[in-house]
Formats: structure tokens, sequence, C-alpha cells
């Protein structure tokens, strides 16, 4: 394993592997930026390139834009609230609450660092877990799967602090909404009103455009002011003081990272979860929970630590046997067979080397990207003190590209923009949205792997070991914040008695 290892490494350092990974960084820097795009879209797009190429060059352009994409999708999420990504929408929690106030190039430099971090944690877990993932993931069904999505969904009650009933309004509404399209039982339309449009359902990026993107452009636009509410120039300076930061917060990013790769291992559950889930276990265990959604550094830093160990997760499957974690690595899946690569068996024996080259792709490219993203924060920070009467009509115009590449559907931007109107009333009252993205993401997952759990074995899936654990998992997600709220009570009820 040794020898592939090294082999592997010398084929990667070939000037044309390095050249077409490099052109894979352009490409997935630009497409990172622009909202709605996404990587999986670029792979889809890039694919018949890599037609009578080598398979190490191949992947060299095709991994080289793929993690770059997570990595600065980041960006235009802190800057201007507009998520690059469908999945790093968890870092416009706090990411953007910092830039408001003058903090951006501190949440730059934490969210690069521990992306970059996150990045390499799952290609070494890649490296390590290639050859020994197979019985794992193999005991995995449908019953864990959906309790997989059920732990998820648990972590609106942390997610929703004090407004737990709203949390718990928006999340039920957000199911509604994964309830619209076809059944997948039955397959008749639900909740489609006569609309072919609304067959498939309700995409989840113009959502996310809109419910978070959409509806700070909204509210810049009402307040007729720059971005960033400070007159002082932005704190670029401060970037290498987040990088710090998530190197002090270690042992998060590394717990974030570990939650970002098992995630992505799962097929089917996607990134967005991952960032939920890891941001919702950093508030579960800080000392400051309080400021998580106001501008918490421990937010950023959770949520982007995911980004690319996620990545990383979700190729374990598909090298292993075939079963792709995620719709890039589906399109990845095809660009083995297009190669003639064959998932499974010949790549963990014979084309080793190919499987570990992906391994060096991954930190190269992470660190080439991260490098490349400090050198242009400071003229990308200049720009959230741009007067809002300026930057609006191009962010408006970039918010329904990012919706209509979705499905090039016009349905897309009115989804995008009721959702964004959506978003700027639960700002103006007070409404959580993140259960409300939680219940949409993870509905249709829960709704199909229940429906095949009792296809499959009745109810006695309930007794299965694993999803067993998983529900003991559930039961502290929900205990702990309570047991730490009676605790704190009596604490308090103690120093009144003492005095």
């Amino acid at each position: 394993m040794t020898d592939a290892l090294l082999a592997s490494l010398d084929q990667v350092v070939q000037l044309q592997t390095i050249a077409m990974m490099l052109l894979g960084i352009a490409i997935g820097f630009l497409v990172g930026i622009l909202p709605g795009l996404g990587g999986a879209v670029t792979l889809a797009l890039m694919l018949p390139f890599t037609f009578n190429m080598d398979p190490i060059p191949a992947f060299a352009l095709l991994l080289g834009m793929y993690v770059v994409t997570a990595t600065t999708g980041d960006l235009t999420s802190i800057l201007f609230g507009v998520p690059g990504e469908a999945t790093s929408a968890a870092v416009v929690l706090d990411g953007y609450p910092l830039t408001r106030r003058g903090q951006a190039g501190r949440a730059l430099g934490a969210a690069l660092a521990s992306s970059a971090v996150g990045a390499i944690f799952g290609a070494v877990v890649l490296a390590l877990s290639v050859p020994i993932v197979r019985p794992l993931v193999l005991q995995l069904g449908p019953p864990e799967f959906f309790g997989l999505a059920l732990l998820a969904l648990t972590f609106v009650v942390i997610l929703a602090g004090r407004d737990l009933y709203k949390g718990l309004i928006m999340a039920c509404l957000g199911l509604l909404v994964a309830l619209v399209g076809m059944d997948p039982v039955d397959g008749v339309p639900r909740y489609t009103f006569g609309e072919i449009y609304l067959w498939d359902g309700i995409d989840i990026i113009p959502v996310v455009v809109g419910l978070f993107g959409g509806a700070e452009v909204l509210q810049l636009m009402l307040s007729k002011t720059s971005v960033a509410q400070h007159t002082a120039p932005s704190d670029v300076h401060r970037a290498g003081t987040g990088a710090r930061e998530a190197l002090r917060h270690w042992s998060l990013v590394l717990r974030s990272s570990a939650i970002g790769t098992g995630v992505g291992l799962v097929p089917g559950l996607g990134g967005s979860v991952a960032q939920f889930i890891a941001y919702g276990h950093a508030k579960q265990t800080s000392k400051h929970p309080e400021e998580f959604g106001n501008g918490s550094i421990e937010g950023v830093i959770a949520a982007s630590a995911t980004n690319n160990a996620k990545d990383s997760g979700s190729l374990i499957p598909t090298i292993a046997f075939g079963i792709p974690g995620s719709a890039g690595s589906a399109v990845l899946l095809s660009a083995f067979l297009i190669v003639g690569l064959d998932p499974g068996f010949e790549m963990l024996t014979n084309d080793l080397d190919v499987t570990f080259s992906m391994v060096w792709i991954t930190v190269a490219a992470t660190l080439i990207s991260t490098a490349l993203a400090f050198a242009v924060l400071r003229p990308l920070t200049k720009l959230v003190h741009i007067p809002g009467q300026t930057l609006v009509p191009f962010l408006l115009l970039f918010l329904c590209l990012g919706a209509y590449s979705s499905t090039n559907s016009f349905g897309d931007v009115l989804v995008m923009l009721a959702f964004g109107a959506l978003g700027v009333a639960c700002i103006h009252f007070n409404w959580p949205r993140v259960p409300l993205l939680l219940g949409i993401v993870l509905g249709d997952i829960a709704e199909r792997y229940f429906f095949l759990s009792y296809s499959l074995f009745g109810w006695s899936w309930l007794t299965r070991p694993i999803f067993l654990g998983i529900a003991v998992l559930i039961v502290l997600a929900l205990g702990l914040p309570w047991w730490r709220e009676r605790r704190n009570r009596r604490r308090e009820l103690s120093k009144v008695a003492s005095k």
C-alpha cells in the first residue's frame, strides 16, 4: 500500500496533471462564488472533456474543481449572505452577522482555515478507510438512513434556541413543503395545484438562495446602507486572526470534520445535513451558545470544516463499491466509467495508485485554493462597503441566475422570490429560518427511507441494533439541553438561597 501511495504521488506531480488541476481550481473558484450553479452541475458539464484522457489527469481536472467550490462557496455566504453553494447555507448564520459588524476578514480567515483542515482530515480518512469501509457501509440500510434523518431533525431543538415552539412550527412547515410533488408510494401528485412544474417537488437550491440570500439582499435594499454597517475599512488584516482562532478551536474543527466525513459516507443525506448537524453540535457543546446566529466564530468554524470533509466521505462508498454518496460523487462515478475504471475490487487492488491519487489531488487543490482565497481577500472585503443601491442590482442578478440554473425553469426564480419574502418576514418577526430549511432537506429523505423500511422489514426494523444506537443518540440530543437548563436553574436557585 505504501508503494501505491508513493507511486500515485509521483504521477500527481507530473506537468500535465498539475496543469489540469490548476485549470480545475480556476473553474471551481468562479463556480463557488457564483450562487446556485453548484459543483455537481459543473462536474457534469466538464465530463465530456475527460474523454480520451488518462485517469489521473482527468481526476485532477474534476476533483481540482469540485473540492474548490465547497471552499469558495463560503465567501459569498459570509460577505453577502448569499450561499455560493446549497451546502454553504449554515455558514450564513454567523458569517454574515460578523460581516455586518465589520469583521468579514476574521470570519473569512476562520472559514478558510477550518475548511482546509477539514479537507485534509477527509483525505486522510479516505486513504485509511478505503480498504476497510465496505463491511461497515453494507450494514446500513433504509432503517439506519431514516434514523440518521431523524437525528438531524432533532437538532431543530438546539438550533431554535429559546424559541422552541417557533422552531418546531417552522420545521413542520418545511416538512409540508417537502411533501410537494409525486407521492413515492402511490405515484400521484401531492399539493401541486395542477402545476406540472411542482410534480418534481421544490428544488432546494432556489429555496436556499431565496431564504437566506434573497432575504438579506431585500433587507439591504430596504436599509439603504452597505452590507457592513460600520464605516471603518473591513478588517481584512484580521484574516490571520480568524485562521488562528480556527486552529485554537482545533477540537471543534476535528469533530466537525469527522461529522462531515461520517455524513458524507452515508449515501443520500447530502452536505446540508452535515453542515447543520455540525453546527448544532457546536452550539450544543459551546460555552457561549447565545452567540450562535448573532456572529459566533465557532458557528463559522463548525459549518466550514464539513465542506470538503463530506466530499471525501462521499468518495468512500463510491470507490469501495460504486454507491455514490452525493450528487457530485454520482457524476464522478460516471467519470470512473468513462476512463475505464471499475469501482470496487479493481480500484482497491489493480488501480490502487489511481485511488490514492485522489487523496493527493484533494489535499493539493485545497491548499492551493486556500492560498488563492487569502490572496484575494482584500478586494473581496472592500465589496461589503459599496452602497447598497449600487450593489443590490448585481446581487439580484446573481440570485436569479443561481435559482434559474437549478432546473433552467422560470418557476425556480418565482420560488426564490417567494422564499426571499418569507425570509424577510422571518427576520422581521424573529422567526428561525434554519428549522424550515432542515424540514425541507430532510423531509423527502425521511419519508423515502421510512416507507422503504416498512416495505422491507415491517415493524421489525425498530429493533435493529444500529437503529437503536441512533435512537439513543436522538434521546441524548433532546435530553442534554433540557438537563443543562435544569442544572443552570438549580445553580441559580442555590445562589439565591445562599444570599
